[in-house]
């Protein structure tokens, strides 16, 4: 299986030069560095950052400068800071070119639940909900599956929305699957991990082509 720095750096390859890219909290905050290099990709937070670097060695922290994670970062040359206002201006207006989230669960029909597990204490839905309607692009990382051996992948959200009919794209730690026509198809697979065993733990309908390469790292 995938480990959260290899998910990232699969999601890495989606990106193209002169992006806009906003990276949710979790995996997808670890895109940030595995930037191809020679590549100008600017990328945004909800609080107010445009022009996120790598995250810091320790001589480089600086408390006052996070991500919408609340996580220290480094600003590359040209950055930008603002209010959270022009930031949501920025997301909701389309200026976002890719959008990296993490979740809960995905389904046939591009639907995404990532927010809020009835029961249990979250912190709200931060800007997950903009970042779904504004923008065009947007890749998905997460678990294949629960700790308990539930896929994530199904036929219909369990849980309350984020989003309804917004992910194209999604990047496990078994599999990077595309969502066409309501159902998961399956174009590469995680090294060592055998079509058989993504089969087993996707609950939505899964198209198998006869060729399934392995990730390339």
């Amino acid at each position: 299986m995938l480990t959260r720095e290899q998910i990232a750096m699969r999601v890495a390859r989606e990106l193209r030069d002169g992006y806009y890219v906003n990276l949710g909290i979790g995996i997808p905050t670890l895109v940030a560095n595995y930037i191809p290099k020679g590549m100008q990709v600017m990328l945004q937070s909800e609080n107010g950052l445009l022009g996120m670097g790598p995250f810091p060695t320790e001589d480089e922290v600086d408390p006052d400068m996070i991500n919408a994670g609340k996580q220290t970062v480094t600003a590359v040359t040209g950055a930008s800071i603002f209010d959270s206002a022009q930031s949501f201006a920025m997301i909701r207006g389309g200026h976002v070119d890719l959008t990296v989230l993490g979740a809960f669960e995905v389904d046939v029909m591009g639907n995404i639940a990532s927010w809020m597990i009835p029961g249990k204490l979250v912190k709200g839905m931060g800007g997950a909900m903009d970042l779904v309607a504004g923008a065009e692009n947007i890749v998905v990382t997460m678990t294949h599956a629960s700790k308990d051996g539930e896929s994530k992948l199904l036929p219909q959200c369990t849980l309350p929305l984020t989003g309804a009919g917004c992910i194209k794209k999604v990047v496990t730690d078994l599999a990077y699957v595309e969502i066409r026509d309501g159902k998961f198809w399956l174009i590469e697979r995680a090294p060592g991990v055998s079509v058989d065993a993504i089969a087993k733990l996707t609950a939505g309908e899964l198209v198998v082509p006869e060729i399934v390469p392995e990730m390339e790292f």
